[in-house]
């Protein structure tokens, strides 16, 4: 009997063999040195957005004499007078009450959105109206329009009715500015809310009221935290309104910061220092919500 020899089976023609799992994940992976340069690239265009506001900080610690100085000195000696004449140290302007007037404004003003914009959303993206798309629509020419073409006749308005300088017009004006962005933002993150659970609620007997505070927002809470955070930074920042429709009693914080560009000059290290004061509360409430605004911005991003 002659010795049989195994053959090798051959894989058909056009047909590739496959390779080991590591072999595999290994050519997809892409090479380190790409890597570390998109990396490298990343940090330094951070750090390049990032230098104007760590600039404004430094400034604020430095002298006027320093701080107004060309070529900017680095190497400045430090020192706290920009902050104690924000705070009336130098027998300056208090900037509490333009500080109180931000708060209350931006505050109310969000609060408002959020109750009107959550029954809209929940009508255009679950409950859906008619012509929804119309509706939104709608909602985004009420931006189109610039802000400084409204201000006569809202001005006119605000004389012929005794609110000039009063909080709450404010309050109206910030309202009626973010609504549109709120009812669009929440549209897309109500459209992602399970409709079995609001069925079921429904079946229970919950009303429309219970529905939407009990169901709705718990399930959307980290958009509507995102929601709220930026209606409450393009309230806090507004200058436009606040500068032409206010005076003394209900002049807000970024009205006060204009007050360090005199006749005399531009008061750069007391006006680095205001900033710096003025920018806190935002930067407090977006650490606050960090997570639920990364929750929010990125909800139904990934279907």
């Amino acid at each position: 009997m002659s010795a049989s020899t195994t053959v090798p089976a051959t894989p058909p023609t056009g047909t590739t063999t496959p390779r080991p799992a590591a072999e595999a994940n290994a050519a997809a992976r892409p090479p380190r040195r790409r890597v570390t340069g998109v990396a490298v690239t990343a940090w330094v265009l951070g750090l390049l957005f990032c230098f104007p506001a760590l600039w404004m900080v430094l400034t604020s610690f430095h002298a006027e004499s320093d701080a107004a100085t060309n070529p900017p000195s680095f190497a400045a000696s430090l020192t706290l007078d920009g902050y104690r004449t924000f705070f009336g140290g130098g027998g300056g302007p208090t900037p509490w009450p333009p500080l109180v007037n931000s708060l209350t404004a931006s505050f109310f003003s969000t609060v408002l959105v959020l109750l009107l914009a959550l029954p809209a959303a929940y009508a255009l993206s679950i409950r859906r109206v008619r012509k929804w798309t119309d509706v939104l629509f709608f909602f985004l020419s009420t931006k189109m329009l610039p802000v400084v073409a409204g201000l006569l006749p809202i001005y006119l308005f605000a004389r012929n009715t005794g609110l000039l300088d009063n909080i709450w017009l404010l309050v109206l004006l910030y309202t009626s500015m973010n609504l549109p962005i709120a009812v669009w933002m929440m549209q897309s993150f109500l459209s992602d809310v399970p409709v079995s659970i609001i069925e079921a609620a429904q079946v229970d007997g919950a009303r429309l009221p219970t529905v939407l505070g009990r169901v709705v927002a718990p399930v959307a809470a980290p958009g509507i935290a995102a929601t709220a955070l930026i209606c409450f930074i393009f309230s806090w920042n507004e200058l436009l309104f606040a500068r032409v429709l206010t005076g003394v009693v209900a002049s807000t914080a970024p009205v006060h910061l204009t007050t360090f560009v005199t006749s005399q000059g531009l008061f750069l290290a007391q006006l680095c220092a205001a900033s710096v004061v003025v920018s806190l509360p935002v930067l407090a409430a977006g650490y606050a919500a960090q997570d639920k605004l990364v929750q929010g911005l990125s909800l139904g991003a990934v279907k």
